[in-house]
């Protein structure tokens, strides 16, 4: 997957959503599945200014080996740090691939590099059981998301497969979350309104990735369709 990168010039036209009004995360007892969440529907053009990964020549950008794909286990155990991430770079972008990959399939474990790990979660989120919250309410619903994302693809003629073209974040719009925050005990930066473009039979079309959050200089998903 190319690894250069080109800023956007849309100029920012919307405001940055506000942080969710919710309560505070419950963790699901094992064994015990949330009802399913829905998946917010996306269109329009881009929010902000954005990193943007430039257009790939196939559809199916296919995922990186296994060596490619940064070890966020390893990481994960490691402590936070205060570094802004960026939306490039070869291990960001093997990421944007693995997410890319998993929605063609309709195979949501190929997009867990992307998302925030577990190590990671449990040192961050001041929550009864972190590791059940991640399992059953953060993960569940990204494995949900992907595969209603994958419904919404259409194939061409001759089974011409939908076409990735860019990953957009607004990186200016990022901040820095306090602790106490967002019922988190560490800080992190954390982005709303990131959306994947592609194309398909029917045109180009994107939807939102609700919010990337940043562990040791690097974004992962945290919210994809719906939080």
């Amino acid at each position: 997957m190319a690894s250069a990168l080109v800023l956007s010039g849309a100029a920012c036209t919307h405001a940055e959503p506000p942080t969710p009004d919710v309560s505070p995360s419950v963790a699901v007892p094992e064994g015990v599945r949330p009802p399913p969440a829905p998946v917010a529907s996306s269109a329009g053009d881009a929010r902000g200014a954005a990193s943007v990964v430039p257009v790939q020549p196939s559809a199916t950008a296919p995922v990186p080996a296994a060596s490619a794909l940064p070890d966020a286990a390893d990481s994960a155990s490691l402590p936070q740090t205060h570094d802004r991430p960026s939306a490039s770079g070869p291990a960001f972008d093997a990421r944007v691939a693995a997410l890319w990959d998993a929605i063609v399939r309709d195979d949501p474990d190929r997009a867990i590099p992307f998302f925030f790990p577990l190590g990671a979660y449990q040192q961050v989120k001041d929550v009864t059981d972190p590791g059940s919250d991640w399992r059953h309410r953060l993960v569940a619903a990204y494995k949900r998301d992907i595969h209603a994302l994958h419904g919404r693809l259409r194939t061409g003629e001759g089974g011409a497969p939908p076409r990735f073209v860019a990953f957009e974040v607004p990186e200016s719009r990022s901040r820095w979350v306090e602790p106490g925050e967002e019922w988190n005990k560490i800080g992190y930066y954390r982005v709303f309104g990131s959306r994947l473009r592609y194309e398909d039979a029917s045109g180009e079309h994107a939807f939102d990735v609700k919010s990337l959050i940043s562990w040791r200089g690097e974004w992962f998903v945290v919210h994809l369709s719906a939080i």
